[in-house]
């Protein structure tokens, strides 16, 4: 394998998150004699909008952009002037910390397209990063392509509040040892864990002392459950002073089919992505960008309503697993749930085949987002709620037909 497969190599989509909607799941029940397919399959890979439909009035947004015509087609790299300056009031209001629409903002496709600019804008060849395990699948992906060292950091999930976080003493020992930048996501995908503020001020006072550059995913930031706070990194007095925190509306209100992110944070890391964006896409889908006049900005009661819904679904998915003894955590925010598979008479890489093609479920598996959690499969809950409990029943069932 020459060097230029190996970067690619890294990249590898085949269990990517979304991917297994390209494939057929029809005729499962005719075909897979003894499977446990019911006529609705599930993918639990991705959230589903159909379920959980996009912000009101998105599609108006956008008709409106479109209507704009060429103005709105063709905006600045970073995204519209008006736009931007209307989501930088509302996450300066969100994240308790100003935030200028021309220096420090910029649109991106999707918070995928706002990850992929971070890094680049900040890993090399021969860059440390510390990726904290578990945690995104495209951390460890994008620094291993761009050329990056992986310094993994453990996470410590499964525990209640502040029991759960980063080991900050192996943090220090990679900052320590020369790591320039950190990445991580809170709430964290895939576990649901949410940093403390105790956890959030020691990041910002270490990455201060250090000279780190921190990456900060905060795409479930508003999906938050009861009895759980927040705490803004950027709003930290310590914050570091190369920061980027990334944000956007594709998850918690289903807007992903706009492909819309936001990046923002120190001024010269922003203007390096807007280099990198005018190079790779331009700009974010210039109709689409219409669509962020709805986000941070619902009806009064939705965002309450939309969280109570995958409370709902959190709370019964967790019960069921718990009930047949399978482990797996409360997840603290976000859409996702992170069980751990007892042992079975089959590796947990067919497992995963085996659930697709026997009980029409398709699960992210726990390889994805760390090699020690290979024993783990993630599930976006964002589902129909009788469709998830019903998937999740069939999951235990193939998890008792193969247990060791």
């Amino acid at each position: 394998m020459t060097a230029l497969d190996q970067k690619f190599a890294a990249l590898a989509a085949d269990n990517a998150p979304g991917q297994e909607v390209r494939q057929d799941m029809s005729g499962l029940d005719a075909v897979m004699k003894g499977g446990l397919f019911n006529g609705t399959p599930v993918d639990f890979s991705h959230g589903d909008v159909d379920a959980h439909p996009p912000t009101p009035g998105s599609a108006e947004a956008w008709q409106a952009g479109f209507e704009v015509g060429g103005q709105q087609a063709y905006t600045e790299y970073r995204g519209a002037a008006a736009i931007r300056e209307k989501v930088a009031a509302r996450l300066a209001e969100f994240t308790g910390h100003p935030l200028s629409a021309d220096s420090e903002l910029i649109i991106t496709p999707g918070t995928q397209g706002a990850l992929f600019l971070a890094l680049g804008a900040t890993v090399t060849n021969g860059t440390k990063v510390a990726v904290v395990e578990p945690d995104y699948f495209a951390n460890r992906k994008l620094v291993v392509f761009f050329g990056g060292e992986v310094v993994p950091v453990a996470l410590t999930y499964g525990g209640q509040g502040s029991d759960n976080g980063p080991d900050l003493a192996q943090l220090e020992a990679a900052f320590k040892s020369g790591t320039e930048v950190l990445v991580f996501s809170t709430p964290n995908n895939p576990t649901g864990v949410v940093y403390s503020a105790q956890d959030i001020a020691a990041i910002a006072r270490l990455a201060s002392s250090y000279g780190v550059t921190v990456i900060v995913d905060q795409l479930y930031s508003r999906l938050l459950y009861t009895g759980e706070s927040y705490t803004h990194l950027r709003a930290d007095p310590q914050a570091p002073g190369n920061l980027i925190t990334i944000m956007g509306p594709s998850k918690t209100e289903s807007l992903s089919g706009f492909r819309l992110g936001v990046a923002f944070g120190t001024a010269a890391l922003i203007e390096r992505m807007e280099r990198l964006q005018a190079i790779v896409s331009l700009r974010a889908a210039g109709y689409n960008q219409a669509a962020l006049e709805t986000w941070l900005n619902e009806p009064e009661g939705w965002m309450d309503a939309r969280i109570a819904a995958h409370q709902a679904i959190r709370d019964e998915l967790v019960s069921l697993f718990r009930a047949a003894g399978i482990e797996v955590a409360v997840p603290q925010a976000g859409s996702y749930v992170f069980p751990k598979l007892p042992d079975l008479s089959v590796s947990p890489e067919v497992f995963v085949q085996l659930l697709r093609r026997q009980a029409a479920v398709t699960v992210t598996p726990g390889s994805e987002f760390a090699p020690g959690t290979r024993d783990s499969i993630r599930l976006n809950f964002s589902q129909d709620h009788e469709a998830a409990v019903a998937a999740v029943k069939r999951i235990i069932e193939m998890i008792e037909r193969y247990k060791a």
